[in-house]
């Protein structure tokens, strides 16, 4: 593709060879010169003088401090977002035409199965089941009796997914994920043993969610577990049993929710933290990367710290304390 191509593409202002063959897209730091990168965040405005790709996404605000004539520079409102879509263009899905039923699969009875699926080798699929058109389920995938999975989702090889739970649309699941297992619930006896009480309940994601690798959601001990339309869930996550999470709420990897504690819409929350169960936590919450919360909270904003409060008293905190072991 022409750089001038990709600039049409973007509706960007190119300055440079518009004939520049570009064949793919790559990081700022190691691109050649026939692919083309980006600068969004001003950690990595220092590679634009170094960089050895033949073409550049930058803002239409991007202060070029030295002119490089060698490099084509495409200016649009938003470089990561054009960046990805460029992605997208340069590596297409390999999987996307994948259609047919493998001889070597096991299909239960009653099981619905739309047009255009894609089922591997050594899928199980449990009884009164049902697939959605165009969805693919790559080897080794569980899928128990009377599970729904809608339309268009990708199942990567080693999912399990217990009985009735439910899939929306367009949901992508990665390798060796959980959904459904029974939640942690004992109750202790008088002689100091535990009984297992009852998961009963099953696991509901609605569409559009990403789930990463290795990630455990929990059924519902009575009811479901919730997770809503555009979540996306890093790898090695647990979610326990009756937590709800809104909408289009993003969570890093190694973070762990606690029981029915609900989660609002929008919220952020990074890697290696904790949550407690039983809380609230309202729309529009960014919970920084190894924080733990143990109360609720009721007002958007950041929040941090080994016990999680607003950042900036977080801030005044860790201040004080370091003022303290230098007396």
């Amino acid at each position: 593709m022409k750089a001038g191509e990709i600039a049409e593409l973007l509706n960007g202002a190119l300055s440079g060879d518009k004939n520049l063959d570009i064949v793919n897209v790559g990081k700022i730091e190691t691109a050649s010169r026939n692919e083309i990168t980006f600068i969004s965040n001003p950690l990595y405005e220092k590679f634009f003088n170094t960089t050895s790709a033949g073409a550049i996404l930058l803002s239409e605000t991007f202060n070029i401090k030295s002119q490089r004539n060698d490099l084509t520079i495409i200016r649009v409102p938003d470089p990561y977002r054009a960046f990805l879509k460029l992605i997208d263009i340069f590596n297409k899905d390999e999987h996307t035409s994948e259609e047919g039923i493998s001889n070597y699969c096991a299909i239960g009875t009653d099981v619905s199965l739309g047009e255009k699926t894609f089922i591997d080798d050594f899928v199980k699929i449990g009884d009164n089941s049902s697939i959605g058109e165009g969805t693919k389920i790559y080897s080794n995938c569980s899928i128990d009796k009377s599970v729904k999975v809608g339309k268009n989702c990708i199942i990567y090889p080693n999912v399990v997914i217990y009985k009735n739970c439910e899939i929306g649309d367009r949901v992508i699941i990665h390798s060796g994920t959980i959904i459904g297992c029974d939640g942690f619930g004992h109750a202790k006896n008088e002689d100091g043993s535990y009984l297992k009480i009852p998961q009963k309940g099953i696991v509901k994601i609605e569409d559009d969610v990403e789930i990463g690798s290795n990630t455990c959601i929990d059924r519902a001990t009575i009811g479901e577990t919730l997770i809503s339309k555009g979540v996306k869930l890093d790898n090695q996550i647990q979610i326990a049993h009756n937590v709800e999470i809104g909408e289009n709420t993003v969570i890093a990897a190694h973070t762990g929710i606690a029981g029915s504690t609900k989660i609002g819409k929008r919220c952020m929350i990074g890697g290696k933290v904790g949550i407690a169960g039983h809380l609230t936590l309202c729309d529009d919450v960014i919970i920084g990367a190894a924080s733990n919360v143990s109360k609720s909270i009721s007002q958007p904003g950041l929040y941090t710290g080994y016990r999680a409060k607003p950042h900036r008293e977080d801030l005044k905190i860790e201040a004080s304390l370091r003022k303290l072991s230098n007396k």
